[in-house]
């Protein structure tokens, strides 16, 4: 590369991870898609091109052949694919064919092996902060979506996650909108404890939820259980890949979840 030219090469024991960051940052900038310094936002998932996102990169030890950096283009690549197969699914809630959910899987399992933060729980301000959902496995079909009203008179809108390591507290929020009422709006927010339980897992107890405003409660309240179970997060969780801009978490019901770093005053 053209760094190898200008410098000479710099094994992990001559170099700080700040130089080695520093480094490949701008070798990333060869490879990572345009920015668009004006973000583009949207009320709606999926009305923006999911691929069109900065791709952040930070130094990579490799998990079974010491340490080193991986090809930063690859991981980047991956990144862009991921969110290419994402697109116009509504994050999968709704089910997909099953050729979609092996493509986005494998896409899922080639970044995890390539996860630049392998002891994520040590490094908690990696996962601070507040974060969009972009994929889950987690589905509301058939019965459960009729219920729900998900079909016709109520849209799922935005999930947001935000971690307030500080407190070792988690708030999902979940958007929604009724168009039968005046294009009400509203979310369920559920907020939840969790407990370091190894380097790359945390146990998560549900401690409350509520909808709001009162007039969505009244839509929700005969399946308020049924709703609740669906996005309850106690169990545990499994930091399977964290960067600067996405993270990938794997639970104790074989559901895997992909976020995006968000900045949560867009969300005010």
């Amino acid at each position: 590369m053209v760094t190898n030219l200008l410098h000479p090469p710099m094994t992990d024991s001559h170099a700080s991870p700040l130089i080695c960051r520093t480094m490949n940052a701008m070798k990333l900038r060869n490879f990572a898609p345009p920015r668009n310094h004006s973000r583009i936002n949207t009320s709606r998932f999926g009305e923006r091109p999911l691929w069109f996102r900065p791709v952040t990169i930070i130094r990579v030890a490799e998990h079974n052949s010491g340490s080193g950096l991986v090809e930063l283009e690859t991981l980047a690549q991956k990144k862009r694919e991921l969110y290419q197969a994402v697109e116009g699914i509504n994050r999968g809630i709704f089910g997909m064919p099953s050729a979609k959910k092996s493509e986005i899987e494998s896409l899922v399992q080639q970044l995890e092996s390539l996860n630049p933060t392998p002891y994520p729980t040590q490094e908690l301000h990696m996962v601070a902060g507040c974060w969009r959902l972009v994929y889950s496995t987690i589905s509301i079909l058939g019965s459960k979506r009729t219920k729900l009203g998900l079909r016709d008179f109520i849209s799922l809108d935005e999930f947001f996650q935000t971690i307030d390591i500080s407190k070792s507290k988690a708030v999902n929020m979940i958007k929604f909108s009724a168009r039968g009422l005046s294009l009400l709006s509203g979310q369920l927010s559920i907020e939840a404890s969790y407990k370091i339980a190894s380097t790359t897992r945390v146990d998560i107890s549900f401690e409350n939820s509520t909808i709001t405003p009162d007039q969505l409660m009244n839509v929700f309240r005969k399946n308020y259980d049924l709703l609740l179970s669906i996005f309850n997060p106690e169990g545990w969780l499994e930091i399977t890949y964290v960067d600067d801009s996405m993270r990938i978490g794997r639970d104790d019901k074989s559901n895997i979840f992909v976020l995006e770093k968000f900045d949560d005053s867009e969300n005010s």
